[in-house]
């Protein structure tokens, strides 16, 4: 029989909606070929849970999602509640269900497909062949440390923010990044700034200790200004790259330009729970939200994170992926992924969709 298995999707705001619905498709087409019974329950957060509840995240959500076996996500934010104070804005439910369920390991694969490697603003030379994994720490560091906040003191404003780490934290998310690495390359690049902080320091010492564990893995230790260099001069050089939070939510945002847009790129973020979120990268993009236009290719690529991490369906993610590689391969394109002065039929989200459905269905 079949494995029941309960997936929580939080559309949010913006074109999330448009494009949950795609990968929620996909999800349901590619299952039942792997051995997979997929429930999907349908929760709000963000600015959508603000406008029906008043708050970015219910209490009663959080809960589902902690019984759940995976949580799907497409976005939140955008201006309608950008007046509204910080910590009542669409981005605190974010922030408060990756806390709720322990998330500490945030995935995000930065490829160039073929196919699309002209689109990159860096010469299709440079980018051919990337095939990178940021994998950042998400509970600690700069945005999570006290003490923090504000003041007025002597008549002027000061403000505050504390990065720290215990050894533990560190401890775990390397090793996440050792053992995503045995399956790729086996090489992971540790980043930092220790000639300046104390905090990577300690970073530089942990990770060498975990390293030891992992003797058919290398290992490289890169200052974090000259990372940020390398990764628009030689990106291919780099297979897993291993990192604290506000480093890592710099640089793969980096990586991710790389590939020549944010609508291909997926993102999974995973705790010792055994619950991951997934979640494209690219934002609510409200200007185009409710017209057909958006990318649903992150979403669906998210979906075959969930099903690789979530459920050890590692066949069905090759096959998804595939199945999104053959559609670019064939020309289908959305309006963000044309070339500048590029004359080619665009698709909407849906048509999209309904291309990787047709490409699975082969």
């Amino acid at each position: 029989m079949a494995q029941k298995s309960r997936i929580v999707v939080l559309p949010g705001d913006g074109i999330g909606p448009e494009v949950t619905r795609e990968a929620r498709r996909v999800l349901v087409a590619v299952a039942p070929k792997h051995g997979l019974s997929l429930d999907f329950e349908e929760e709000l957060i963000g600015g959508a849970s603000i406008d029906a509840h008043g708050t970015p995240l219910r209490d009663e959500v959080t809960a589902r999602a902690r019984e759940s076996q995976a949580v799907l996500l497409g976005a939140v934010g955008g201006p309608k509640w950008d007046a509204m104070p910080i910590a009542t804005r669409p981005e605190k439910g974010l922030l408060r269900i990756r806390k709720e369920l322990g998330l500490f390991a945030n995935l995000r694969p930065a490829t160039v497909f073929p196919a699309l490697a002209a689109a990159s603003t860096l010469r299709p030379e440079i980018v051919g062949g990337v095939d990178l994994l940021v994998v950042r720490e998400l509970t600690g560091g700069l945005y999570f440390g006290e003490p923090r906040g504000r003041a007025t003191a002597n008549g002027r404003r000061n403000a505050v923010n504390t990065m720290v780490y215990d050894e533990e934290e560190v401890a775990r998310i390397t090793r996440v990044a050792f053992e995503a690495a045995r399956g790729r390359r086996k090489h992971v690049t540790h980043v930092h700034k220790a000639n300046v902080l104390d905090v990577s320091q300690l970073w530089v010492e942990v990770v060498d200790e975990i390293a030891k564990e992992y003797a058919d893995v290398t290992l490289a230790h890169q200052l974090v200004d000259s990372c940020a260099m390398l990764l628009v001069r030689d990106p291919a050089r780099f297979d897993v790259i291993v990192t604290e939070n506000l480093f890592g939510d710099i640089l793969s945002d980096e990586a991710a330009q790389i590939t020549g847009s944010l609508g291909m790129l997926p993102s999974a973020s995973l705790g010792a729970g055994g619950i991951g979120l997934y979640e494209p990268v690219h934002g609510s993009a409200p200007d185009i939200a409710g017209r057909d236009l958006a990318n649903p290719l992150a979403a669906i690529l998210s979906a075959a994170m969930l099903l690789e991490h979530s459920f050890g369906a590692h066949a069905a993610a090759k096959r998804i992926n595939d199945a999104v590689t053959a559609v670019l391969e064939a020309g289908c394109r959305t309006a963000d992924l044309l070339l500048p002065g590029e004359k080619r039929e665009t698709l909407g989200c849906r048509a999209m969709g309904d291309r990787v459905l047709a490409e699975l269905a082969r």
